[in-house]
Parts: C-alpha cells; structure tokens; sequence
C-alpha cells in the first residue's frame, strides 16, 4: 500500500516536472500564428499578397485544406450539423414540386405538357431527386460547391452523380497553365468561361457537368465552405463545453477533501491506509473510500471536510457560450434558436415574418436552387429531345415551374381569400393554385371525376 502511494507522488512529480520544461520551449514561428494556431497569410517581398483577394485560399493544397477544417466541424460539432440540417428544413423542406406548363404565346397543347411531366417525373423517381436535393445543400455548405455529372442511356435517360471535390485537380503538367488552374479548364482570359472540368485526370466537357458554388463571386473558380469565418468560434465553443463539462465532472466527482491540521505527511498516508479499502485497477492499487447516502461525519480536532460540488457555477461560461453561438447565428443570417435549438428566448411567430433577415435570406437561398435546378430539369428534357420522345423545340413551347416550399408564417384562411379572389377575377389558374396546396391538379381531377362516377 505504501509502495503504491509512493509510486503515484512520484509519477505526479515527474510529470509536473516535464510540463514545466514544455512550458519553457519557445517557438520562434509563434509569432506568425494567430490566438487559434493558424499561420498568417504569406506575402511577396513587394508586399502584394499570393492569393486572389476576394477569397482566403492561394492554391489546390490551401483550399483543400479549408475543405477538410469545414468537413470535420460539419461531421463531429454538434452546433455546426444543427445549422446545416435547419438550413435543409428550411429551403427543400419536403421537396420542391416540379410542373410542365405551356408557355405563354408559344403553341403548346395538353398532349405536350403531359409528354413532358411524364418526362419530370421519371427523373425526380429514378434519381430520388428529393434525397438529392437535400444532399446538395448539405454539400454546398459543408464543401462550399456540388459538381453534379450528367450520364445519358441511348434511350434520352438522364441520370446525374456527384463528383467530390477533391477529384477536381489540375493534371501535374498544367500547374503553370492559369486558365486549368484548381482543376478547371476555362478560356484564357474569361475565367466564367468554363470548358471542362479535370475529374481525376481527365477532362470533362462543361457540358457534361453542372458546377454549384457558394460565398465567392463570380470569377473565382472555387467556392467557400458555409462556416470558414466562424470556425474558429465553432472549435472555442467545443472546447468550452467540453471544458465546463470536465470541471463539473470533476468537482462532482470528488465527494468531499479531508483537511488535516497540524498532522504529519506519514500521519496523513497512515490516516488514508486505515479509512480506505484497496481496489484493483490494472496493474496498480488504488485507495477508494466510500460513504452511503445520508451519512453523517463527525470530524476529530485538526479535521476538516471541505465540499468543492458546492462551488460549481457554470452560469458564468454560459454567458460567453452563447455570445460565441450568436456570432455562428450571425455568419448563417439564422435566428439563435434555430442554431442553438434553444426557444427560450425566441417567439417563432414574430421571427418568420415576411421581412425578416431569415426569410429573405432562405428565399434569396431557395431562389438559386431553383435556377440550378431548372438547368438540371433542362437537361434532362434536351436528352429527351434528342432521343426523340419530346419535340426539338420543346423548350421553347413548355416552361418548367418549380414551387418550393412556403417559409412565411402562414394564415390559411386569410391566404385561401386572397387565392379566391385571384382565381374568380382570371388571375390564378387552378393549375397553379393547386401548386400553392402542394397537390397534382391532373391527379386531383381524376379523383374529383372518379368520385363523381361513384356517386352517381
């Protein structure tokens, strides 16, 4: 027993001993690294910085890098997955509906718009497009981009993959060549001016391959993980946690520390053999003391007992966790709660209001799937166009409308006036009315028919 509490002074001497010694080796590149250990951007001896300005990444290696930071914050910090999975909710919801309708002035007929929803269908069935979508956003947010390919069946079938991220890389013998620069081939001087994408070494056709990009402008090839300028507050409010999580554990752990007065070190350790039972813990022996519950201690003189769980008060770090969880509120243009999924302090009512940051930003959001997604939808009418099942000039004869789904705060009733109204006055078709209730008007008609034959 006593060689045991020997050996563990001793182990605790020496390990306090070679903290010590770190504690005093200096990095002379310290300087260089900000409060969270991330080097400085490095500059010409000009003075001009080596990346372009608008974006925080110089090269393949540097941005890889940033995708790897955004790719473990969205895979293992709990806040950061709730921020995406909210953003998912919010701008796929259930899925946006996709309509083929014909378009205005254009000689189109009931025939063709079938032709082509068939067409729609198929794809949204065959490429579980509403899986997809909400995979897509994930992705543009965890990644900062979505390369989606296109494969086409000799029957006008289009089917569509994703191409990661990292499979987009410069070939080895184009690293000096600026316009095939982070492995995308463009004109020579007209970066929007993509040809084709280098997907493991081979180039792909632009046409061949949709690229989505998010938080970078238009001439910058790449884009930008969701959460680049906040992870740093993403890694502190991990730690702060898990510390405020670690002392609680610990103060609550340790029932009570006896405190003796005016006793000697080998009447102390004599004190402990006597009180304590030996437990098994490895290759060690430990001393274990306990004391069931309600039991009542009556100290000797030069004894005291001190409760260290008495002391606990986490109210203090909370107040900085949440100051560190708004500014990652702030970066997303979220409400706190729908970060935190923390409601206290929130009334979803007056929140998603019609002009609220949040709305307008998830509208501004769902505005640009759309326009990527009707591309897509596109594509797959102009495979099916060659194939032969749909016109050549089907697009245009037939518009595609998409409806996502409704953000606001919703008053049916007062809402179901207003489309009244509209419809009796010639404003709303009952074909886009039936969008706005999320139902199929030529599957509704059916029904409302059918039910009419069983009536009878």
């Amino acid at each position: 027993m006593t060689e045991s509490i020997h050996a563990d002074r001793l182990e605790h001497r020496l390990s306090e001993a070679c903290d010590a010694l770190w504690d005093q080796l200096v990095d002379p590149r310290e300087a260089y690294l900000d409060g969270d250990g991330v080097w400085w951007d490095s500059v010409y001896v000009e003075g001009h910085s080596t990346g372009a300005l608008s974006v925080p990444f110089s090269s393949e290696k540097h941005l890889e890098d940033i995708r790897h930071q955004s790719r473990h914050l969205a895979t293992n910090n709990e806040y950061a997955i709730n921020g995406i999975e909210n953003r998912i909710s919010y701008l796929i919801g259930t899925g946006h509906n996709y309509r083929a309708s014909s378009r205005k002035g254009a000689d189109g007929s009931a025939g063709l718009e079938a032709d082509v929803q068939q067409v729609l269908d198929e794809f949204l069935e065959k490429s579980r497009w509403h899986a997809r979508q909400q995979e897509i956003v994930r992705r543009m947010d965890r990644d900062g981009e979505v390369f989606l390919r296109y494969f086409v069946d000799p029957d006008g079938t289009t089917n569509v993959r994703f191409v990661e991220p990292d499979q987009i890389q410069t070939p080895k013998e184009l690293a000096n060549f600026p316009a095939a620069s982070f492995g995308i081939r463009t004109e020579q001087n007209d970066v929007e001016s993509v040809l084709g994408y280098f997907v493991d070494g081979e180039l792909v056709d632009a046409s061949a391959m949709q690229h989505r990009k998010a938080n970078v402008d238009v001439n910058v090839k790449r884009g930008l993980p969701l959460y680049y300028p906040v992870r740093k507050n993403l890694r502190r409010i991990e730690k702060l946690l898990r510390n405020m999580s670690v002392v609680a554990e610990i103060q609550s752990a340790i029932a009570l520390i006896r405190k003796h007065r005016g006793t000697t070190r080998n009447g102390v350790e004599q004190f402990v053999a006597d009180q304590s039972v030996t437990a098994n813990s490895g290759s060690r022996a430990k001393s274990l003391s306990q004391y069931a519950p309600g039991t009542i201690l009556d100290a000797p003189a030069g004894l005291e007992y001190d409760f260290p769980a008495s002391g606990i008060d986490a109210s203090n770090f909370v107040t900085v966790l949440q100051a560190e969880l708004r500014a990652v509120a702030s970066r997303l243009v979220m409400p706190e709660f729908m970060f935190t999924s923390d409601a206290s302090n929130a009334n979803y009512a007056s929140t998603l209001v019609a002009e609220g940051p949040a709305i307008k930003m998830f509208e501004r959001l769902q505005a640009n799937l759309k326009n990527d997604d009707r591309h897509v939808m596109w594509r797959v009418l102009k495979n099916a166009a060659a194939a032969g099942r749909l016109p050549r000039d089907v697009r245009q004869r037939v518009d595609i409308q998409i409806t996502p789904p409704s953000l606001r705060v919703r008053d049916q009733t007062r809402e179901c006036k207003v489309e009244q109204i509209a419809f009796e006055n010639g404003l709303l078709s009952p074909q886009t009315w039936s969008l706005r209730l999320g139902l199929d008007y030529d599957q509704e008609q059916k029904n409302i028919s059918m039910h009419g034959i069983e009536a009878t």
